[in-house]
């Protein structure tokens, strides 16, 4: 997988387009009234709804740009149509620990879609990337600040990440 790609899920593609509308159709006209009318107060240097206002327009600003470069680059790829053994962007992998036993469900998803609370880790970190291209039987370690994890992959699925 290309690295500089932005693979993503549709659900994570839909996240990102919602996030991109609330703020230019709905925060930044709010704020941009705000703006003008503290303008209209008169002294701008002391005053504080305009000063502000104008740093949170640049954040929205800011976002806006990330957010649009990020949809312009998004690659999307639905889990739930992809048909393989292997490990895949997108998939949902059931892997054990080997030191102590116990297994764990994670999907692997794009780097604007990681909820670790949700077990959702991107195909770029040293986790997802060691699965890519594995099957079920196979054994990877992965290196952590205190050493080294082993993992054997118990079970691969594709379905619909919500």
């Amino acid at each position: 997988m290309d690295k500089e790609k932005n693979y993503i899920t549709p659900q994570g593609y839909s996240r990102l387009q919602s996030e991109l509308h609330q703020l230019v159709r709905v925060e930044r006209p709010e704020v941009t009234k705000t703006v003008a009318w503290a303008a209209s107060n008169g002294d701008r240097s002391e005053n504080a709804d305009y000063i502000y206002g104008k740093k949170r327009l640049r954040e929205i600003d800011k976002r806006t740009r990330f957010l649009s470069k990020r949809i312009d680059l998004a690659i999307v790829v639905d889990p739930a149509t992809t048909k393989s053994d292997k490990v895949l962007f997108g998939a949902t992998v059931t892997v054990c620990d080997e030191d102590d036993g116990v297994e764990k469900t994670i999907s692997i998803v794009g780097v604007d879609e990681i909820e670790t609370q949700k077990n959702r880790i991107s195909w770029r970190s040293p986790l997802g990337s060691s699965l890519i291209s594995k099957v079920v039987g196979d054994t990877i370690s992965v290196k952590i600040p205190v050493g080294t994890k082993t993992y054997e992959i118990m079970k691969i699925v594709y379905i619909e990440i919500i």
